[in-house]
């Protein structure tokens, strides 16, 4: 018998409480209890039933009608219920809740909190949630190149960027060069594809082609300015930390958009801020 998954297994005796259920008639040590509630009317002793099986709250295995939202292996979105001593617990479907060890959350998670996870097994055959997902992630997305698409951020690298799980199922990366702002984990994003790598996993951009983003950004940096009574104290000769800071932006797209407004005549420049007209 095989935890985590869904199979279909032979009732081989009914008792008060429920059927057990055996992967033959002729099995005699390891069959596993479904409950009566969820006993077809109708089951009789040889007649074949899908299941799902796990361990419920005292570690015994117990079998299921009811579809979980995640497999063996797979990765899902699933919703905090309580956080205990030991880790937090999710619901994912079933009756007894999914647990998520605190050496498997990549960060501290409260109650209410939606996070991608996948499900294995322990030492002890019992299933849980884990957050590091990079290797369940699939590579076989069906998007291309200039593709919209959204996800989760479920890991931010100093050195590489944001990873994200696309459609929760997905493995992509927005590059450090490409991200902007102050992204966390657990974080929904809209981005689009940049590029299908040869392995399938999928290089993201939040912002769009430079000609595009132009007028996104002369909008951001026209609202920045009427929220900062008018004036901000970067310029062209601004460094590019300074104009980050403050806009989000490199020091290339602060140019182009400053630009822009320059060109309507929104805005007056200078070599170190920048003033509505």
């Amino acid at each position: 018998m095989l935890f985590g998954q869904k199979q279909t297994l032979v009732m081989v005796k009914k008792v008060d409480f429920g059927v057990y259920l055996a992967e033959s008639l002729k099995e005699k040590e390891n069959k596993v209890l479904l409950p009566a509630k969820q006993v077809p009317q109708g089951l009789c002793p040889g007649d074949e039933i899908e299941v799902f099986l796990y361990k419920d709250s005292q570690d015994r295995p117990i079998a299921t009608t009811n579809a979980p939202k995640l497999m063996l292996g797979e990765t899902a979105r699933l919703r905090v219920v309580s956080v205990g001593k030991m880790g937090a617990f999710l619901d994912w479907g079933l009756e007894k809740d999914l647990f998520l060890p605190f050496r498997e959350q990549t960060i501290k998670v409260k109650e209410g909190d939606e996070v991608i996870v996948a499900l294995y097994l322990d030492k002890s055959s019992r299933l849980c949630a884990t957050m590091r997902v990079y290797p369940y992630l699939s590579t076989q997305s069906p998007y291309q190149a200039e593709d919209e698409v959204t996800g989760m951020i479920y890991e931010i690298s100093s050195n590489f960027g944001a990873f994200v799980a696309v459609d929760d199922k997905y493995s992509a990366l927005i590059a450090k060069k490409e991200l902007y702002g102050k992204p966390e984990v657990l974080d929904m994003i809209t981005a689009r594809v940049v590029k299908v790598k040869e392995d399938g996993k999928l290089d993201l951009a939040i912002r769009q082609k430079a000609h595009l983003q132009m007028n996104t950004d002369a909008e951001a940096l026209l609202e920045l300015l009427e929220k900062n009574n008018g004036t901000l104290p970067i310029g062209d000769k601004s460094s590019p930390e300074k104009i980050r800071k403050w806009t989000g932006m490199s020091k290339n797209e602060f140019k182009r958009a400053e630009g822009r407004l320059y060109k309507e005549r929104k805005i007056t420049v200078a070599p170190e801020f920048i003033s509505l007209m």
